[in-house]
């Protein structure tokens, strides 16, 4: 028999990420080289002075910086206490030390920014400051709040959210609240609101922390950078330990981030920095792309690797990313890196357009439907939005079509209540061994996790529906899936050997796949990647959003949908909707962004008002709708929250109270017996718009925004008696509603893990 082509050529790629979940550790430092294309070799063997490496999407930039730590230990170059690496999101921090746990390298540093200056703060404090660090202020929000109320300055939640994201700005650009708003200014930001306003806010905030002994995230990092300056005995003592760096997602790194890293550095130049400037996405955070685009400025003798070989995505989906950056302008964009797809070809991308949203939400939930009956995972795909009040009519339409879904942004697998309470029994069990009358008929490791499992609520089956009830079997199921995939890796495997795979996995925060498909903003999905991915919501006034104005802002706008488009590996799916509401008046335009690239567009075309190349949304399945009129004034209603009334929010409102009250308690029993949340029985508006109605029959009640087939055949019987004053044969309990507020869960609009809270900021490990 011939030698096997090398792993790189097209058609013998090895994946990114690696093919079985439980690899053995490679026997030698050469054999953590084997797999690795020419460009990723040549990092991992890069071990000396200053390295920086331009990854494109989906060119394995991680397996690249992961196999040249492991490689460097496993030679005896890079001791492994000696090595930090650092990333932005527990996440990606805890997926590094997975993998590099896999390659031998078990012993290294892989942290966030924040939980390493954490960390060293917390070792330091008492030597350089004296006493105990003060206490870690969880969320600022609350203390914005009263700064802004000490101040006399009203904030709505949004404005609150705002005001907080700014101020989190102007620490990590280590700007003092004097200083803002000369600096806001300078640098042609838009505020949110009058900059001496904020300064003023930003300055009391700063004064009630002192105050009360406390410190935020930025704090953290500003005072660890405080120390090391100040202290050069501590500094020394930091260098000591680290004198090996790798800094992941380089091109997001802040001004304040930049300073640590240069402290930790000293005058030493072994630094490995790994980025894509066409990922910048997080500049509102104060994350720059400069300090990647200007490394070699720095070291001039640095090794620069370009790793543009995409294993991730198909030749088609690779196009459409290439061209969208190819009409790119500015400073990134001279630095953009032409991808060269190592896939076999797939679908060509599909760009659909729809009368309005709800048209397109149902449009995309019959093709995720499709997917899933041709035997696409419903893991494997993704609804990818600009921005998460987006996600509501895709969760309906999802829930409508009986495809389950998972929020990006919930909490962390291994702390689902659901999940510690498995990982307790089968501990017990393992501890049981043959004791244990669960085990007694399981033949192997994945019938005796099934059997445990089984007393914690999982089942062969899953259950109907969505919600919480399936949320739950989805965790439980995910951890048989782990089982079962362990037990082909390790034949010889024990329960108590899956039990300490599992705490493994948790201190790596190394999560199993929930089956379910995704809902995510385009910030929350970087880094990620699924078989399917459906863009939605691309018009002009989302994607770019209505208050990107600046060329530098619409080039950010364009590198967000370049993320989303660089997601998909196989199936892309892109498409708007001409209005926001059933019977609006259609004036919405594609994406500027989608000019020249769809197919038979152009950008005169475009200009022109042109939507040719494009599949038009039917929506057969939808009744056809005229304008939908308020029934007090007449105006047309544009609103998604006024349509379901039917009415102006500030129109005369003739609620009948108790009735809306009955039906809340209802919706209540419904939720705890379906194990749901309530607005996913209806939702406030939904019950609100019942109450003032008053059906007297299903024709009735069918019109009622919110109220579709599938849940009129549901609770239509028991609403209609309640309208009519009956009682439904079943007691209404006292419970507590779940869903007043019509939240989702869903993660915030900012960088998860990247600065503060209010941005889904994510704690220190």
């Amino acid at each position: 028999m011939g030698a096997p082509p090398p792993a790189w050529q097209h058609g013998g790629v090895t994946a990114a990420t690696p093919p079985s979940p439980f690899p053995n550790v490679p026997e030698s430092p050469d054999a953590v080289l084997e797999g690795l294309d020419p460009e990723q070799r040549e990092v991992a063997t890069a071990l000396h002075g200053p390295v920086c490496v331009l990854a494109g999407a989906g060119t394995g930039k991680t397996r690249a910086i992961t196999h040249r730590i492991a490689y460097g230990v496993r030679a005896g170059i890079l001791p492994p206490a000696s090595v930090l690496a650092v990333t932005f999101t527990n996440r990606a921090a805890g997926e590094m030390r997975g993998r590099l746990r896999q390659l031998g390298a078990g012993g290294v540093q892989a942290r966030t920014f924040h939980s390493a200056a954490l960390r060293q703060l917390q070792y330091f404090w008492p030597k350089a400051v004296g006493g105990e660090l003060p206490r870690l202020l969880e969320r600022k929000v609350q203390l914005v709040a009263e700064a802004a109320a000490r101040c006399r300055i009203r904030l709505d939640r949004n404005e609150l959210r705002d005001v907080t994201g700014e101020i989190e700005w102007a620490k990590v650009t280590q700007t003092v609240p004097e200083d803002y708003p000369a600096v806001v200014a300078k640098s042609s930001r838009e505020a949110p609101r009058d900059p001496a306003e904020i300064s003023r806010i930003y300055g009391l905030y700063e004064q009630l922390k002192r105050e009360r002994s406390t410190i935020d995230f930025e704090d953290v990092l500003l005072l660890t950078v405080g120390i090391l300056q100040e202290r050069p005995d501590v500094a020394d003592t930091v260098r000591r330990q680290y004198q090996h760096f790798v800094v992941d997602e380089y091109q997001d790194v802040s001004p304040l981030q930049q300073r640590l890293l240069e402290l930790w550095l000293g005058d030493r130049d072994s630094i490995c920095v790994v980025g894509d400037a066409s990922q910048t996405i997080y500049s509102f955070t104060g994350a720059t792309p400069d300090h990647l685009l200007n490394f070699r400025l720095r070291h001039p003798d640095a090794t620069v690797v370009k790793l543009v070989r995409d294993y991730r995505s198909t030749p088609q989906v690779v196009h459409l990313a290439n061209g969208l950056l190819a009409q790119a302008k500015g400073r990134t964009a001279e630095h953009r890196l032409e991808l060269v797809s190592q896939r076999d070809p797939g679908p060509e991308p599909v760009y659909t357009e729809y009368a309005d949203e709800p048209a397109e939400a149902e449009g995309v939930a019959r093709r995720i439907r499709e997917l899933l009956d041709a035997g696409v995972s419903a893991s494997e795909i993704a609804v990818l939005y600009r921005v998460n009040a987006q996600s509501e009519v895709y969760e309906q339409a999802l829930a409508d079509a009986g495809v389950p879904y998972q929020l990006r942004g919930a909490e962390r697998f291994f702390e689902r209540p659901e999940v510690r309470e498995a990982g307790l029994a089968l501990r017990g069990a393992a501890r049981a061994g043959g004791n244990d009358t669960l085990l007694a008929d399981a033949v192997d490791l994945p019938s005796q996790v099934r059997a445990v499992l089984g007393g914690t609520g999982w089942t062969p089956q899953p259950p109907a529906g969505s919600g919480a009830v399936r949320d739950r079997w989805e965790s439980l199921a995910a951890l048989v899936r782990l089982a079962e995939d362990f037990g082909r890796a390790r034949p010889r495997a024990e329960l108590a050997d899956f039990v300490a795979e599992l705490d493994e996995r948790a201190n790596a925060q190394h999560a199993p796949t929930v089956e379910g498909v995704t809902l995510a903003s385009l910030h929350a999905a970087k880094g990620l990647e699924w078989d399917a991915v459906f863009l939605v919501g691309l018009a002009d006034g989302t994607l770019p959003i209505t208050y990107a104005r600046t060329d530098e802002q619409i080039e950010e706008e364009r590198r967000l949908l370049y993320v989303g488009v660089t997601r998909a590996r196989r199936h892309l799916s892109l498409s708007w909707a001409l209005s926001r509401s059933p019977g609006g008046r259609g004036g919405r335009r594609p994406s500027r962004f989608l000019a020249g690239l769809r197919p038979g567009s152009s950008t005169e075309r475009e200009r022109a008002g042109g939507a040719g190349g494009v599949e038009r949304g039917t929506g057969r399945s939808r009744r056809r709708r005229g304008p939908v009129r308020c029934r007090v004034c007449g105006r047309t209603l544009t609103d998604a929250g006024e349509i379901k009334l039917m009415r102006c929010e500030g129109c005369p409102s003739d609620l009948d109270e108790q009735l809306y009250e009955r039906l809340r308690e209802w919706r209540s029993v419904q939720a705890r017996r379906l194990g749901q949340p309530a607005y996913c029985v209806f939702t406030d508006k939904t019950l609100m718009a019942i109450a003032e109605a008053l059906p007297g029959d299903e024709a009735e009640l069918s019109r009622i925004p919110g109220v579709g087939r599938r849940k009129l055949d549901r609770f239509g019987a028991d609403v209609l008696a309640l309208c009519a004053g009956e009682e439904i044969g079943e007691e209404v309990g006292e419970g507590s509603d779940e869903g007043n507020a019509g939240g989702s869960g869903a993660d915030t609009d900012g960088a998860p893990g990247r600065v503060g809270n209010s941005a889904g900021g994510s704690a220190p490990e």
